[in-house]
């Protein structure tokens, strides 16, 4: 099993998110602009991506930001030092940044993003200037959203290699998402309430027989220790991880938001191919690959929780219809596009 430097590539995702969200500033040196910057690490300070964070420190400051690191353990933590006003600027997960921001917080709507070209234009489209409103939501402006990769299934057991044989199984499922826990119930699953921090130890230690996680997760969380000798990885999309930098709007330039952006959508290849080589080191024996037939199935019933979340108002239907269109785009052959 080839795990060698494969922390590092993981941990490359969010070295790209801080110095993309730094660039932009560039100050004179009489004017140090001081701010803070707190940032998720399950492992903490002495983890892998804060440890990447720390080495722009001095990069920040030759161009003019005096930045005031904080590492987090608990995401929601983070979120909450944020929201209070004690962060300037936050990185979290896609996920639980939908509460500052209902729209960017929709992009990983289970089956929403099949793949990485959707994605792209995804991307595209929302580093555009005319695609800034959907943003800004108060306070708060999403200054960058930078790719996670795909988030696949992991289990402890091949066998249970359907929809059907997961009822009853045990899913380490973030607790504080609507969306996790109504799909775990849906397919007649036990939502076992879990974090960011957690998850990872409780499918490694057997307290959970499957859990959901990106391809950059793998070596640095060692979810292979859940994996071996039994599992699998299934390969099968279930939503497109993403990070978001977050900013308190009226503690930067007006500009600074589409500035990152900007920043952003040019060193876009270099996100991918860090997803790419993750993938790449999931040994060829670890992954499971569903029936195309299965394959139609799964995207209907992800189809129908999607729309249930919808009407329930825990996504936000622009971005819901946007990337239905960019889906149909990419494969008008899609039973949805004929609606």
């Amino acid at each position: 099993m080839k795990l060698v430097n494969l922390p590092r590539k993981a941990t490359a995702v969010a070295a790209l998110c801080v110095s993309i969200a730094l660039s932009p500033f560039v100050q004179a040196e009489s004017d140090i602009m001081e701010r803070s910057f707190c940032v998720f690490d399950p492992v903490g300070a002495n983890g892998p991506l804060f440890a990447i964070t720390k080495t722009f420190q001095p990069v920040a400051l030759r161009e003019g930001i005096k930045l005031d690191l904080r590492a987090y353990t608990d995401e929601k933590v983070a979120a909450e030092d944020f929201k209070a006003g004690q962060c300037d600027a936050v990185l979290l997960t896609g996920t639980r940044a939908r509460e500052f921001n209902r729209f960017t917080g929709t992009l990983e709507a289970m089956g929403a993003v099949p793949g990485e070209e959707e994605m792209r234009l995804l991307y595209n489209t929302l580093s555009q200037e005319k695609a800034r409103p959907f943003l800004i939501d108060g306070d708060y402006e999403v200054a960058g959203v930078f790719p996670g990769g795909a988030v696949y299934l992991h289990t402890r057991d091949r066998s249970v290699d359907s929809v059907e044989k997961l009822q009853g199984k045990r899913i380490a499922t973030l607790d504080f998402d609507t969306a996790s826990v109504r799909m775990v119930r849906h397919v007649g699953a036990s939502v076992v309430g879990s974090n960011s921090a957690n998850f990872a130890g409780k499918f490694n230690n057997g307290s959970v027989d499957l859990a959901y996680a990106p391809a950059v997760a793998y070596s640095p969380l060692e979810l292979y220790k859940g994996v071996t000798p039994n599992g699998g990885v299934f390969k099968y999309a279930l939503a497109y991880m993403n990070f978001q930098v977050i900013i308190h709007r009226d503690r930067f330039p007006d500009d600074a938001g589409q500035m990152v952006r900007d920043q952003a959508i040019k060193r876009i290849d270099e996100a991918y191919e860090i997803i790419a080589e993750a993938e790449a080191g999931i040994p060829d024996d670890v992954w499971m690959h569903p029936p195309q037939e299965d394959v139609a199935e799964y995207d209907k019933m992800l189809r129908k929780v999607r729309l249930s979340l919808l009407e329930d108002g825990v996504y936000d239907e622009r971005a819901i219809n946007l990337m239905k269109a960019i889906r149909c785009r990419v494969d008008a052959s899609r039973s949805e596009c004929a609606s």
